[in-house]
């Protein structure tokens, strides 16, 4: 039988490339998620652009397109899927419930939404930043700016308590 590389439709984080290339190559694919974040991060970007290219592709374990113009056509979709479902999710972590809860929770929630904004900030910028667009801006200040102003945040939440 033939081997070919298809994306994963059960061992996913975002669009299953991972989990394909490790079905592939018969390995873990924690290890091939942390090699993809390596390059990632000592690639200048074109790690991303690489896992979207596959991810438009490759085509999903038990695809029924004949041609790659269906099969990218199919991926394309499902990635469209997948953005919205990820979109949802994003909104819902900033509305408010209309049930009440208490204010503990209220805080941890919104102590968390805005963790992980500034993590996503983070993260464009440092993408950015791969293509050259901040050229002006020195990161190797960016890191210790960041500690101190999550070092502030954490002092500020622990003075209101």
């Amino acid at each position: 039988m033939e081997k070919r590389l298809y994306r994963s439709r059960t061992d996913r984080m975002l669009w299953g490339v991972c989990g394909g290339l490790a079905k592939y190559f018969d390995i873990d694919p924690t290890i091939v998620r942390i090699i993809a974040i390596l390059l990632l991060f000592l690639s200048a970007g074109t790690a991303i652009i690489a896992y979207i290219i596959m991810a438009i592709v490759v085509p999903v374990e038990g695809s029924t397109a004949a041609e790659p113009k269906e099969t990218m056509k199919e991926n394309v979709e499902e990635m469209k899927k997948t953005a919205e479902e990820l979109g949802r999710e994003f909104r819902a972590t900033f509305e408010e419930k209309k049930e009440e809860k208490p204010e503990e929770v209220r805080v941890s929630h919104r102590r968390r939404a805005f963790f992980g904004i500034i993590v996503l900030i983070v993260g464009v910028l440092l993408l950015l930043a791969s293509f050259n667009l901040f050229w002006w801006l020195k990161w190797s200040y960016l890191w210790p700016v960041i500690i101190i102003a999550i070092a502030i945040l954490i002092l500020i939440g622990a003075r209101r308590r």
